[in-house]
């Protein structure tokens, strides 16, 4: 099985390209662009020219937007030597690199320049880059996945196997028998190590060729020199060897990589998410009423395009003939229902619900709604990406002063002993070992670890681990409305009054309609006996409502001036503001709806502000629902009728003046938002790109998961620090003594793993520190607190 595992690492998580000219790793190319000189603009392009400009896309004025996958853009390192090469070609007017999707856009003056120096460019760089597919992307994050988590199984495998022998050696063993258990051990180990420590070692050799130190260094260092001395002491017949150390440094280390990687691509998916709403194509009309299936990319502004019931609108346009319900819950983010009729504009990504309508397109694909909330998704994840870890900040002091402590430990063993080498290289190890950083390592993951289980047993799940840091520093709480502060499913107020004689009939029309707010009618409807009168001749009007005939007479469940043309009145009854009914030569009745405030709302806000934090509303709803829901919670700031454009302009202004945010939305349209934020959360009722975008899901209809989730962040910021702490002490005792002889390369791993198993220990604590589990509901009427109409707060 290791045989096969080392075979399969010639492969291990070698990048997809396309076309690639070398395998240099990410950070340890020249600094040089070496480009051929660009050649004479002609009529006829070269095939691969044709492919790269298939992939772009104009922007306007001669600019071509070329986005490119970068598999092995791996730090901010990677994207600082990228823009910077990039943008030093005279024909490229801006470059931006994302970590977070490993895409690289650049723009570009078609007139002056070709596709195919980019790529020369990028390959001069050390990169091999492929024109940007988001199916491709996600086929190469898997395979990363998947090869991590082989790697971490081998190296489990192995250190298992070792220590068992090792278990053996430390009971006492004759010379022959130690002998033989360390080569057994050694043909283990050797090819574990050269399987699963390639993400460090390649890591590190980047690092080492950009002239930086990270983490990887010292581990790569450790776990080589280990190994090569390992080899050497049980080839020569030596007494120890440290096989144990270096496998299962590897193993603890891959399980911290592995579990990272999978948080930050749960933290990516939104984008994916959003991208797969998009059509492929539209039913295009010719103009003798012919339809065929069009690409995306070939339909032009002025088409006409057929939308049935239950597709998405596929382009931005006007809606020129036909009347449907759709859901704009992509765009508003409220999950009402909307009817729509010609003349009304549609943003692509709109689910049309109940009937066919003819739109004539406004916008092409690159420019529609959809393209314009994906950039703007990139955008705000770029500026996350860019976030520094705390783990990160401080490996960038540690690490240098692990390998100047080694090397000083060398040189004065070398001149103590007067060039003993053998001797000197075995303390360095010593001190290299000791001082590695696996406790440092855990310092931050494993905290992470402990805390996204304790705040999963209360409904809470954590994607980023980063989020835990970034909630503890907020300072203000954004909060969005519907499905956010409230429950996102309409309710008929109690104080709605039916007539008896109704309540059947209404009910009977709302059960036949599965639009939102007539299954909330039909549910507050429902009568005791569950009897359904007989009608007759049922049928649903898009845009309007039910109606149908009972007793030879219509009755009509719906819009309010739809039903009031069969009521025997003009005067609008006192609920029609939502719901109205009505029979034929009757008085018309009407339903108050609206939603319900979330378990806690209020106490939740109440909390925020007593822990120094300042709270405001952000909505795309109407002033007036925004406005009672504000004063019902008693936040002083709101701002309504906000598009998804306006809430991504507006946390970026508070952010600019120094303010961390916390933004918590449910809505397709909170996603760009969500993803700017310093931090974010989601409801798990609300919108999956909703979810995918926000950094803690919430899956309680309490708010007070956000207190919790802040107190916890906060006792994990703390615990973090802690751990380094301790990592620090460790090593002021440990390293003296190694670096003066009193320490053997197998004490030196048995202090590293001491350390680790108090860190790990420290972290454990959490679970056992003062947070409050989020209250649950007792019963149905203290589930939800429903908030003032809008004339009884006038």
């Amino acid at each position: 099985m290791i045989l096969i595992a080392l075979i399969s690492g010639w492969t291990f998580q070698r990048p997809m390209g396309w076309r690639p000219r070398n395998n240099m790793s990410c950070c340890g190319a020249p600094d040089e662009v070496v480009i051929s000189p660009l050649r004479e603009r002609t009529a006829i392009f070269s095939e691969q020219e044709e492919k790269l400009r298939l992939h772009a896309r104009s922007t306007g004025d001669n600019t071509l937007q070329s986005d490119f996958l970068v598999s092995s853009m791996h730090c901010a390192g990677c994207m600082r030597k990228i823009e910077t090469g990039l943008t030093a070609l005279p024909f490229v007017k801006s470059a931006r690199a994302n970590l977070s999707t490993k895409r690289v856009s650049v723009h570009w003056n078609e007139n002056e320049g070709r596709a195919e120096s980019l790529v020369e460019a990028l390959e001069g760089l050390g990169f091999s880059p492929v024109p940007f597919d988001l199916e491709l992307q996600v086929k190469e994050s898997n395979n990363i996945g998947r090869n991590l988590m082989f790697a971490t199984g081998v190296a489990g495998f192995a250190a298992a196997n070792i220590m068992l022998l090792s278990v053996s050696v430390w009971s006492g063993t004759d010379p022959e028998t130690t002998r033989l258990f360390h080569l057994i051990s050694g043909l283990i180990a050797v090819p574990a190590v050269a399987f699963a420590g390639q993400p460090f070692f390649r890591s590190a050799i980047a690092s080492l060729k950009a002239g930086r130190l990270n983490m990887e260094v010292p581990i790569s260092l450790a776990v080589l020199l280990s190994l090569g001395m390992s080899l050497y002491e049980s080839l020569s017949g030596g007494e120890e060897a440290y096989f144990d150390a270096a496998v299962m440094l590897l193993f603890f280390l891959l399980i911290g990589r592995t579990l990272d990687h999978n948080m930050r691509e749960r933290a990516r998916g939104a984008i994916s998410r959003l991208a797969k709403m998009g059509a492929k194509g539209a039913t295009v009309l010719g103009t003798n009423g012919e339809t065929s299936f069009v690409p995306i990319n070939e339909i032009t502004v002025g088409q006409h395009i057929l939308i049935r019931a239950g597709e998405r609108v596929p382009l931005d346009g006007v809606v020129i003939k036909g009347a449907s319900d759709i859901d704009r819950s992509l765009v508003t983010g409220e999950s009402k229902t909307i009817s729509i009729a010609s003349g009304a504009n549609l943003e692509s990504g709109i689910l049309n619900l109940s009937a066919p309508i003819e739109l004539e397109v406004t916008k092409t694909g690159d420019h529609s709604f959809l393209a314009e909330m994906i950039n703007l998704m990139e955008t705000a994840e770029q500026g996350k990406a860019r976030y520094v870890r705390i783990a990160d900040r401080l490996v960038q002091i540690y690490a240098p002063l692990v390998h100047f402590l080694a090397l000083v430990t060398f040189i004065g063993w070398m001149v103590v002993t007067a060039g003993d080498w053998h001797q000197s290289i075995y303390v360095g190890i010593a001190v290299l070992i000791v001082t590695c950083p696996c406790a440092l390592g855990l310092a931050v993951p494993i905290v992470h670890v402990v805390g996204a289980g304790h705040l999963f047993a209360n409904g809470i799940m954590v994607k980023d681990g980063s989020a835990f840091e970034r909630l503890s520093e907020i300072d203000k709480v954004v909060f969005d409305k519907t499905g956010t502060l409230t429950m996102g499913a309409p309710q008929v107020l109690e104080n709605t009054k039916i007539a008896p004689k109704e309540q059947a009939l209404i009910h009977a029309l709302a059960s036949a309609s599965s639009h939102p707010a007539s299954k909330a009618v039909a549910q507050f409807t429902q009568t005791k006996d569950g009897a359904i009168p007989e009608i007759q001749n049922l049928k649903e009007v898009p845009g309007f409502g039910i109606s149908g005939i009972f007793d030879g007479k219509e009755i009509r469940l719906g819009r309010y001036d739809w039903v009031m043309e069969i009521a025997n009145t003009k005067t609008l009854a006192d609920n029609c503001r939502e719901v109205c009914f009505a029979q034929a030569g009757h008085p018309a009745s009407g339903f108050a709806i609206e939603d319900s405030l979330r378990p806690d709302a209020l106490a939740t806000i109440d909390a925020l502000k007593q822990a120094g934090l300042t709270v405001e509303i952000l909505s795309g709803d109407s002033e007036a629902p925004v406005k009672i829901a504000a004063r019902a919670l008693g936040i002083e700031t709101y701002a309504h009728s906000r598009t998804p454009q306006q809430k991504i302009d507006h946390i970026n202004q508070l952010q600019q003046q120094g303010q961390k945010i916390l933004l918590v939305g449910d809505g397709l349209n909170d996603a760009p938002a969500l993803a700017a934020a310093h931090v974010s959360m989601a409801p798990s009722s609300g919108s999956d790109v909703g979810k995918l975008a926000a950094d803690i899901i919430f899956t309680t209809d309490s708010l007070k998961a956000i207190t919790l989730a802040r107190e916890t962040a906060i006792n994990i910021n703390r615990l973090v620090w802690q751990n380094f702490a301790i990592a620090i002490v460790y090593n002021m005792i440990a390293v003296p003594l190694a670096m003066l002889g009193f320490v053997t390369p197998l004490l030196a791993a048995l202090a590293m793993s001491a350390s680790s198993i108090i860190v790990i220990a420290n972290s454990l604590r959490l679970n056992f520190l003062g947070n409050a589990a989020v209250a649950k509901p007792k019963s149905q009427d203290q589930a939800s607190m429903p908030f003032p109409t809008v004339e009884a707060s006038q």
